[in-house]
């Protein structure tokens, strides 16, 4: 039976900031994997929170990964939303760390899943700031990875709706009212498995 490996790459919402380990997407994602007879190693995770796009290269180049995987997801920006940088220079970032993920995804695009940004405007942690502008800003963001992500023809997951319904729905949010709970990360590995499912029976 084959064994597939998974890099996943991003910031705080890939190691899963306040939830156990165990269900971060990446994990819950692999599980689910199992449940569909797939042979997966536990997840490689280059996140921390807080990263922003050159942090995140920074780390890659640090961590001198020659293997490649049979698959890797990539979620990030927020920080780079979040510290007001430059649009323009998160495209030239979020390109290059997209062309990285292709290459540890052994060259094929379509082995990379791109995750859209949540948008943390709608969390507690947002009280008193400019809930519309943050939407605004993650949106610009969003539109620029997903033109990207569709030049290099990688898949596209976009999730920034689901953590939009935490306005609404408070068990959507840990417990620092500000990044995703266990609960909104089954979501997103609920919509992302069946994408590499599909991808790894071709």
């Amino acid at each position: 039976m084959k064994k597939y490996t998974y890099l996943a790459l991003g910031d705080s919402y890939t190691i899963g900031e306040q939830v156990p380990y165990a269900e971060n997407f990446p994990n819950q994602t692999v599980q689910l994997l199992k449940k569909e007879n797939f042979d997966v190693a536990d997840p490689v995770i280059i996140a921390v929170t807080g990263w922003t796009t050159d942090e995140l290269a920074a780390s890659i180049r640090e961590h001198n990964l020659h293997e490649t995987f049979s698959f890797v997801t990539l979620l990030i920006g927020v920080n780079n939303q979040y510290r007001g940088r430059d649009l323009d220079n998160y495209k030239h970032e979020f390109r290059s760390l997209l062309e990285q993920a292709i290459v540890f995804a052994n060259g094929n695009p379509h082995h990379v899943f791109v995750l859209s940004i949540p948008d943390w405007g709608v969390t507690p942690f947002a009280e008193g700031k400019d809930r519309e502008k943050i939407a605004r800003e993650i949106d610009a963001y969003n539109k620029a990875n997903k033109e990207i992500t569709d030049e290099y023809k990688s898949y596209y997951l976009y999730i920034t709706d689901s953590t939009r319904e935490a306005a609404k729905d408070r068990s959507l949010v840990a417990g620092d009212g500000l990044h995703p709970s266990a609960k909104e990360y089954s979501v997103w590995a609920e919509h992302l498995a069946p994408l590499i499912v599909g991808e790894l029976k071709k």
